[in-house]
């Protein structure tokens, strides 16, 4: 399936076909939310990029206490991301609840402004509940408008915007902090009126999932593997049959990896933050960190997706896990050379690139078209669940033994878990197009 376009005998197809072909490979759909979310990200990576040392720095926020708020964040997108999924595969418009999760992010930026950690973190778990509702229906919106063959590629695709967002936010946060009286304040308050305009752009050019064409519809095995799949297609889908998925073997694996690799992946924020305290990145170019992830993950994120696409989505998954061990390992061991931000930036950005978009790719591939939100929701709410658990542990250690040990508990456990996912996705002679990562 996945090398099937080019089967053809050289010549054998016109210029005007081919351009027809490289058109249709990209759905306007794809393009579409593509843009929402580049200027959503716009919006979430200004705040993002100055919030972990406004909290630390600015509000003298403990690690324990940023590790229990941003765990706090995981662990809400977590709870709301299967209610996100289920509620729009029942609705059968995954726009709808999509634009609901946009709309609640952009609304509560206001928020930001009240100088207080209750009211911050009130801000920050409504913008993960919003986080949480969205991502299901518009990753079942993306895989629904391509061929699944397609589905590396069209993810890549998105991701790559996503991330010119997540590029462009720190920038516009470090020109807003130079030339602003207001410094964060300035930032939280143009980082308000960008989340409005991608909301618009949902609304006017994304097509509502009620109308939009199904191009993705996948065909898992019967039995196990797709135990709602005798279900009537006018049948509205409930919790049982969602969480009847993890019958499903290739299903159940997924899940159980991407729970397990969740468990040890130390969250953005304070990969940041121990890059700054390991190598003395002054305070003024703290906001700029992220640059180097985005910018990785933007030049890999579409070829990551096409080769996984065509070798085979394990073997992409477990090397972005690979690499994202081998920059916990830099940050531990490696000399504080000028190159060492540079090289832990680029391993965390093509960690991105290599799992971000693949996972939902091969949860697409194995779930029916009916509930294809809610099994992307299951998979997306063990991972966060999991990163919950990882940020809370993380801040635990540090407090109380420092950030060489916590970063060396993550590096020894990510070891373990990645050997122990490279066993269980290894193929047992399933077809080339499951769409298991192999």
């Amino acid at each position: 399936m996945y090398l099937a376009d080019r089967s053809a005998p050289q010549g054998a197809t016109s210029a005007q076909d081919r351009l027809r072909g490289t058109a249709r490979a990209v759905s306007p759909t794809v393009l579409a939310l593509g843009t929402v979310s580049l200027v959503t990200d716009v919006s979430t990576e200004m705040v993002t990029a100055v919030l972990p040392l406004y909290l630390v720095m600015g509000l003298g926020l403990s690690p324990l206490g940023f590790g229990m708020l941003d765990g706090v964040q995981n662990g809400v997108s977590a709870l709301v991301q299967l209610t996100g999924g289920h509620l729009a595969d029942r609705v059968r418009d995954h726009k709808l609840i999509a634009g609901i999760g946009y709309g609640l992010s952009a609304l509560v930026k206001p928020l930001l402004l009240v100088h207080h950690l209750g009211a911050l973190g009130v801000a920050l778990a409504l913008d993960r509940t919003g986080k949480g509702l969205r991502t299901a229906p518009r990753d079942a919106l993306i895989s629904l408008s391509v061929p699944p063959e397609r589905q590396g590629r069209a993810f890549g695709l998105h991701r790559a915007m996503d991330t010119t967002g997540a590029l462009l936010g720190p920038i516009a946060a470090f020109l807003i902090l130079g030339v602003a009286a207001g410094g964060y304040d300035a930032v939280f308050a143009v980082s308000g009126c960008v989340a409005a305009l991608g909301v618009l752009v949902l609304l006017l050019f994304v097509p509502s999932g009620k109308n939009a064409p199904s191009a993705g519809r996948s065909a898992p095995e019967a039995g196990e593997d797709s135990p709602a799949a005798g279900a009537a297609p006018e049948e509205r889908p409930d919790l049982r049959a969602a969480f009847g998925l993890l019958r499903g073997r290739r299903l159940r694996v997924l899940f159980g990896c991407a729970v397990l690799l969740g468990l040890t992946t130390v969250s953005d924020a304070f990969l940041y933050l121990l890059l700054q305290r390991r190598t003395g990145v002054a305070e003024q170019l703290f906001p700029l960190l992220p640059l180097g992830t985005a910018a990785v993950f933007l030049l890999l994120a579409v070829p990551a997706g096409r080769l996984a696409d065509r070798i085979g989505r394990r073997t992409v998954f477990l090397a972005g896990h690979a690499g994202l061990l081998l920059g916990y390992a830099l940050l531990l061991w490696a000399p504080a050379v000028p190159a060492l931000p540079y090289l832990v930036l680029a391993l965390h950005g093509a960690f991105y690139a290599a799992t971000d978009g693949v996972l939902p790719a091969a949860v697409a591939a194995v779930v029916p078209e009916r509930l294809r939100a809610s099994g992307i929701a299951l998979v997306g709410t063990g991972q966060a669940s999991a990163r919950f658990c990882c940020s809370l542990a993380f801040g635990a250690v540090w407090a109380a033994w420092g950030d060489g040990p916590a970063l060396a508990s993550a590096a020894v456990g990510l070891a373990c878990c990645a050997t122990i996912a490279g066993v269980a996705l290894r193929p047992a002679g399933e077809p080339r197009s499951t769409g298991v990562p192999r």
